[in-house]
């Protein structure tokens, strides 16, 4: 054959395939923030030595085909995933008809180098909006280091050998946390688009129901899906318990980790941020700070929030701030006027800087109006600090639905 006539075909070849790739819109359906677990967080290595793991996570919005996205981002070691396998979640860890195997490059295998995340070729499986999906994954080898998200607040499944297909893994133990999957990418058409929450305990859901699918942003997917026009936008809970911004701690800072939790995620158009809770809780819990540390804090969260608020409009990503509520009855950061005040300066702040694009005020949702330092008693979990299942449905509730049909400049 001719040079003219290899390339007249390659031409042809590329006329057909270009548009098809083009109508694609990946975007994050599903995501975790990465940590490192430590202490009881973290797996017995022997455990993960020729295992299968079985992870339940549910997608916020419907599409075509998925892709995976593995994570060895806090690894110190190549980690190899001998096999992978994605299906429709049944009860109880099972799994139904309709299952595929997941593929890299083509191959049933992968290498992940350490620090590093792998994305999956597409798997041509329609999905439904917040319906749930397995992915299991065989490890020959644990992992050097684990990288994963302890409040996973769903059950996982593991069991000895490689089993990614069977439809009920034999002999399996259950565990309460997430590892090495990152997120779940869905082909959801041309309007798609994310939503992130960034944030601490209250986003990531501490308290509520195993299982349950209680906390406040899957509450807002269940409403975007509501409404037929927003329907093509997901909610990525990014929420680590214990968080701050400026520090790490339990898990990189927000600050550390806006770049890969937020800017990176596939299809991110607006980012709610509720942080900072932590930062003031743990300046004082020990001993007394004196007035220059409590200015030193409050100007450093400020320029923190400022700083996420660039960065993310950097990205064409519309950022709206939630206000802390209050914790003025929590036994564990146990806050005086001080603290009290430094919330109240920030809060006043997120309020009228003008930098955000929308504001949630949920410390005037939340608070009780006999004592305003203090959450309303049917928003309190009954620690002081973290909402009951009535306050993580009423902070979802709280958040305008308009928000997210203005659409940001691609």
């Amino acid at each position: 054959m001719s040079i003219w006539r290899l390339a007249t075909a390659a031409a042809l070849l590329l006329a057909v395939v270009v548009p098809a790739q083009a109508q694609a819109r990946w975007i994050a359906g599903w995501a975790s923030a990465q940590m490192i677990p430590e202490g009881e967080n973290a797996l017995e290595p022997r455990l993960l030595n020729d295992a299968t793991l079985r992870q339940v996570v549910r997608v916020t919005v419907g599409g075509r085909a998925v892709r995976v996205l593995l994570s060895n981002s806090f690894g110190n070691a190549p980690l190899t995933v001998g096999a992978a396998h994605l299906a429709p979640a049944a009860p109880g860890g099972a799994i139904v008809a309709g299952g595929q195997p997941i593929l890299f490059a083509g191959r049933p295998s992968v290498t992940i180098p350490a620090g590093a995340q792998m994305l999956s070729d597409p798997v041509a499986m329609p999905v439904q909006a917040l319906s749930s999906l397995a992915v299991s994954l065989h490890l020959p080898d644990p992992p050097a280091r684990q990288t994963g998200h302890p409040g996973a607040r769903a059950t996982s499944y593991l069991a000895s050998g490689n089993h990614v297909a069977a439809a009920r893994l034999p002999d399996a133990r259950t565990i309460t946390r997430w590892y090495q999957l990152a997120a779940l990418l869905v082909d959801a058409g041309p309007n798609a688009r994310a939503v992130v929450t960034l944030g601490d305990s209250i986003t990531d859901g501490y308290g509520t129901t195993t299982d349950g699918n209680g906390r406040w942003p899957d509450r807002l997917a269940e409403r975007l899906q509501s409404r037929p026009a927003l329907r093509d936008v997901a909610v990525l809970n990014m929420g680590i318990g214990g968080n701050r911004l400026l520090r790490d701690g339990l898990g990189p800072s927000a600050l550390a980790r806006l770049e890969r939790d937020v800017l990176a995620q596939p299809g991110a158009a607006y980012l709610i941020l509720l942080q900072g809770v932590n930062d003031l809780g743990t300046l004082t819990r020990d001993a007394p700070a004196s007035a220059e540390a409590h200015a030193a804090l409050v100007a450093g969260l400020i320029g923190g929030f400022g700083q996420i608020v660039d960065r993310a409009h950097a990205h064409g990503i519309q950022v709206i701030g939630a206000t802390i509520p209050p914790y003025g009855a929590s036994a564990y950061y146990h806050p005086g006027p001080a603290s009290e005040a430094d919330r109240q300066a920030i809060n006043r702040w997120i309020r009228t800087s003008g930098r955000f694009d929308a504001v949630v005020d949920l410390d005037a949702l939340m608070r009780d109006p006999a004592d305003p330092t203090r959450l309303l008693a049917r928003f309190d979990s009954g620690d002081g600090l973290h909402p009951s299942a009535e306050g993580y449905r009423a902070i979802a509730d709280a958040i305008p639905l308009a928000l997210f049909e203005r659409r940001p400049p691609r």
